[in-house]
């Protein structure tokens, strides 16, 4: 740590990082708290999520036996995820990934060699994995969103806790020094004044 010194150059230097210090927080206590919001809401986001893949998961297990029967073809291939699409979208300074939509493999068939029920399956099955996906995407959002929130919060505590109290107790360290060297000058002054006077005195 390099040693203060302690010169009137020192404390405006001090005083100036200070100000600096002082502009600075309320910007980055505000991106704290949008941050700490749009956490919440991500957390929100995927329980609702959650609740409704589970209510998928539900008419997929009423499908189960159906989707075990030996037939012409593999229902489950129709859900087969060539990939997610996604755009991204800055929040608070964070680039966040929002779903857009699965693209899946089409793989055809023959109307007249596949079972009644295989149009309703491939739908529910994708509906499935879309929802599965999309929760994936939630997910990144909301690391991403807490990833930034610790490094803001990081941040504003270095603020709050050590640079601005720093440089505070700085600046009373320069000013008492100053404040004491003043007043021995004032001092010394007086002294020399006095010897000057005793001097012509008994001249």
């Amino acid at each position: 740590m390099a040693v203060l010194k302690l010169t009137k150059n020192e404390l405006r230097l001090q005083q100036t990082r200070l100000s600096q210090f002082l502009r600075y927080l309320p910007t980055l206590q505000l991106k704290k708290a949008m941050l700490q919001f749009e956490v919440n809401n991500a957390q929100m986001e995927i329980a609702v999520l959650h609740e409704e893949f589970a209510e998928i998961r539900t008419q997929v297990e009423e499908f189960s036996p159906l989707l075990v029967e030996k037939v012409s073809c593999d229902v489950v291939q129709y859900a087969d995820v060539l990939h997610v699409k996604k755009r991204y979208e800055n929040i608070a300074g964070v680039e966040i990934p929002i779903f857009e939509a699965v693209v899946f493999r089409e793989t055809p068939y023959f109307l007249f060699d596949t079972p009644v029920w295989t149009d309703k399956a491939t739908e529910l099955l994708r509906h499935f994995v879309s929802q599965r996906e999309k929760i994936g995407v939630a997910e990144e959002k909301r690391r991403a969103l807490e990833k930034e929130l610790r490094e803001v919060s990081i941040r504003v505590n270095l603020f709050e806790k050590v640079l601005i109290p720093r440089s505070q107790e700085n600046i009373k360290k320069i000013r008492i020094f100053l404040g004491d060297q003043q007043l021995a000058a004032v001092a010394q002054a007086k002294v020399a004044k006095l010897k000057i006077e005793a001097r012509k005195e008994l001249a």
